[in-house]
């Protein structure tokens, strides 16, 4: 009889009396631990596969000791870039022993439920705030008028700057062809 289990993020094959190297479960050396997430159970003769998991199914363990993996290297480079990154990593594990494998477990008593108690009505009556109205303070359309304000302001100022550019500009173009015409004339050759 073997069963699959998942632990840690990934899913181990186990048998009674397997020794498994899992990720850290935070239990001490010589404790017992559960696994729940069974995925699947094969007895000799039939397959239960869990979807995802099979309800009332355990597999029991004890941890025999804690401690770490071999130091793994993580080093990256980037050519020609002066980059180089080098990391070790040594992860925490734990060496459980595989007990036993429960299949069919009978579920626990489930407790009475107790019936919620019906609320007591009040014989004062509930007072309800008013609705308050949305009116809004003074100071806040005051702000939003300067706003405007200042908006209509900053448009009149480029509007004069563009009007002021614009006429600088034409003033250069009129320089600009006097001096081309008077460069291209050439002067009279005088006989001599």
């Amino acid at each position: 009889m073997f069963a699959v289990i998942k632990t840690g993020g990934k899913q181990y094959k186990v048998q009674e009396g397997d020794v498994l190297e899992v990720e850290k479960l935070g239990i001490d050396k010589g404790q017992k631990v559960t696994f729940d997430q069974v995925l699947l159970i094969d007895d000799d003769e039939k397959t239960f596969i869990g979807t995802p998991f099979l309800e009332k199914t355990l597999v029991r363990g004890e941890v025999i000791e804690n401690f770490k993996d071999k130091k793994v290297i993580v080093f990256k480079k980037k050519r020609r870039k002066q980059y180089r990154k080098k990391r070790g990593h040594r992860q925490e594990l734990a060496r459980v022993r595989v007990e036993e494998i429960v299949f069919g477990l009978k579920p626990a008593p489930e407790k009475e439920k107790k019936k919620p108690e019906e609320k007591v009505k009040r014989k004062e009556p509930v007072r309800k705030a008013a609705p308050k109205k949305a009116v809004k303070p003074k100071a806040i359309k005051e702000e939003k008028q300067r706003k405007s304000e200042k908006k209509a302001e900053v448009k009149r100022k480029t509007k004069t700057i563009k009007a002021k550019e614009s006429k600088v500009k034409a003033s250069d173009k009129k320089k600009a062809v006097t001096k081309t015409a008077a460069q291209t004339r050439k002067p009279k050759k005088t006989k001599e």
